[in-house]
């Protein structure tokens, strides 16, 4: 299966397509992610964020290179930016539940690293109880991108995202990675079919995504996730008679106008 490559549109509203090679150094740091967010409150705007990096070194980072270099990709993967649909709602959602946050993090920062975006099919494909070594992930990266990174830099991407999707509860185990069955809630299903809208999908469509499938669960529990997440407003749900409807009048406030129809 390629890349999956998002729309056009879908660009302007937060996803990327052309790789920036995050992956080449840091995972998708899901600790120092829950550090910043809880530091800074909801309304935080970009700079505001940066203030709290580089000047209150809220990471507690020992440098001021390694503080520059942590807000960078930082931003990065998850844009940091309230002006940036996929930033805006995850941050809406993220102090919901804080077992919804590992799941969060992955589906926004697989929006937006390509690097990352290759490896899905690999975890997708692969059972759970079964080993997945970093070498595998360097080679899902390189059939994708092929030429463009080193055995040397492969080797570290592969290392790095096995490390992510370990954050994200698809793998378990430190030296040897085991596929695990990630966990699922109804902020992170909401979350999910928010990116496949931004996508320009609809209807049951939205529950054929790599956003849901990379929920880990079947389409019965998807189903019931959304019923949840209907019932908690985040989301417009309808499943009768062979049609869904899900709707995002709340994630949405009057930001219509800047997605696409």
């Amino acid at each position: 299966m390629k890349l999956l490559r998002v729309p056009n549109e879908a660009i302007r509203l937060g996803f990327v397509n052309d790789p920036i090679g995050s992956h080449g150094s840091r995972t998708i740091m899901l600790a120092e992610l829950r550090q910043l967010l809880s530091a800074c409150p909801v309304s935080a705007n970009l700079e505001e964020y940066r203030t709290a990096v580089l000047d209150q070194n809220t990471l507690m980072k020992k440098t001021t290179a390694a503080r520059k270099e942590s807000f960078r990709r930082l931003r990065e993967f998850y844009a940091l930016n309230l002006q940036t649909n996929l930033f805006r709602v995850l941050r809406e959602m993220w102090d919901d539940d804080v077992q919804s946050q590992p799941m969060l993090a992955m589906l926004c920062a697989t929006a937006r690293d390509p690097l990352l975006r290759a490896t899905a099919d690999l975890i997708l494909a692969t059972p759970v109880g079964k080993d997945v070594t970093s070498h595998m992930f360097a080679d899902a990266v390189h059939k994708s991108f092929p030429n463009r990174y080193s055995p040397g830099v492969l080797a570290g991407i592969g290392r790095r995202t096995a490390s992510s999707w370990q954050q994200s509860g698809h793998l378990q185990g430190r030296l040897r990675k085991i596929r695990a069955q990630a966990h699922v809630t109804p902020a992170s299903l909401a979350y999910a079919l928010f990116l496949g809208f931004l996508c320009s999908v609809r209807g049951e469509a939205l529950f054929q995504t790599l956003w849901c499938q990379l929920l880990d669960a079947p389409i019965h529990t998807l189903y019931d996730l959304a019923l949840v997440a209907a019932q908690r407003g985040w989301i417009d749900y309808r499943h009768a008679g062979g049609i869904t409807e899900v709707g995002f009048r709340y994630l949405l406030r009057g930001r219509q106008s800047t997605l696409p129809i």
